[in-house]
């Protein structure tokens, strides 16, 4: 399908915004970044996000398939934590804290990636992309903005490894990081495990999941996701000096964009349109809260 006219002014307010947003956060976070070939490297981070998600774009546009676009989101984080260890290493060797929130962003991206990659194979599609992928200028949005999403929500991880100068000892913080991640790291994982172990019950087929977690939250996946950047972002209290600060957007910007945006709203619009009319589903979704659980006895 060729594009329209409407296609390249939204496609183009997109990328310019994106690209505007990137620009702002770079130059405020970048003043202790170490330098590569003359340009910070929290900068060569943003490149590097949106290389790899424009040039995976061309064959996916070509192909008109999604298939390969969360695998493609996990490499980038990958791709942008390797870069930003070994440009921090041109000034001191990678401390502790840089190792370990790399190591718990690596088993995040490698977990979800594939978790999201097998999901769309067994299904075929992902229909988020049925009205974007017949156009490749459409197409250009989900890429754009999937490199904000890695650029964004790494930016503690790529502020902490880059930074010049030795970095802070080990302290409370970074202990009170590291259970926050593994608290909503160990949401995450069951969430989508029992999700995936309810959908594959054939009695299950054309239901909600009102079972487990996702009997206390609908979107207990979303809690998870929300939790593991926070405790990431929790690393940077003892290293973050000044504009640095602003790196502390990452578990806003998550937040944000899974409730208020692209996640939590567009699936409620799909289950509405599904099981609105359902009494049952309605009863759900009055009495379980769409993100935070209450901590008492369900009603």
């Amino acid at each position: 399908m060729s594009a329209s006219r409407e296609d390249y002014r939204l496609t183009t307010v997109v990328v310019v915004s994106v690209l505007l947003i990137v620009s702002l956060v770079t130059s405020a976070i970048d003043f202790n970044s170490v330098e590569v070939n003359g340009l910070p490297a929290v900068v060569w981070c943003a490149i590097i996000a949106f290389a790899v998600q424009w040039l995976a774009w061309i064959p996916a546009s070509i192909s008109q398939t999604e298939r390969f676009y969360d695998l493609t989101g996990g490499l980038t984080y990958l791709a942008v934590v390797a870069f930003s260890l070994w440009a921090g290493s041109q000034s001191e060797d990678p401390s502790t804290r840089e190792w370990l929130i790399s190591a718990l962003v690596a088993i995040w991206a490698i977990r979800l990636s594939r978790f999201l990659f097998l999901r769309i194979h067994e299904a075929g599609k992902d229909g988020r992309f049925d009205q974007l992928k017949t156009s490749p200028v459409r197409f250009l949005v989900p890429w754009t903005l999937q490199a904000l999403w890695v650029f964004l929500t790494l930016n503690v991880v790529v502020v902490i490894n880059s930074q010049s100068g030795p970095a802070p000892p080990l302290g409370i913080w970074d202990g009170i990081g590291l259970m926050v991640w593994i608290m909503g790291f160990g949401i995450e994982v069951m969430a989508d495990s029992q999700k995936t172990a309810f959908n594959a019950k054939q009695e299950n087929e054309g239901r909600w999941i009102d079972e487990g977690l996702w009997s206390r939250s609908r979107h207990p996946n979303y809690l998870g996701e929300i939790m593991l950047w926070t405790g990431i972002a929790i690393f940077g209290v003892a290293c973050f000096d000044g504009l640095e600060m602003v790196a502390w957007i990452s578990p806003v910007f998550v937040y944000l964009l899974l409730t208020k945006v692209s996640g939590i709203p567009l699936l409620d619009r799909r289950s509405l349109a599904k099981w609105g009319d359902n009494p049952e589903y309605q009863n759900y979704r009055e009495n379980t809260p769409a993100l935070f659980p209450h901590l008492g006895p369900k009603r």
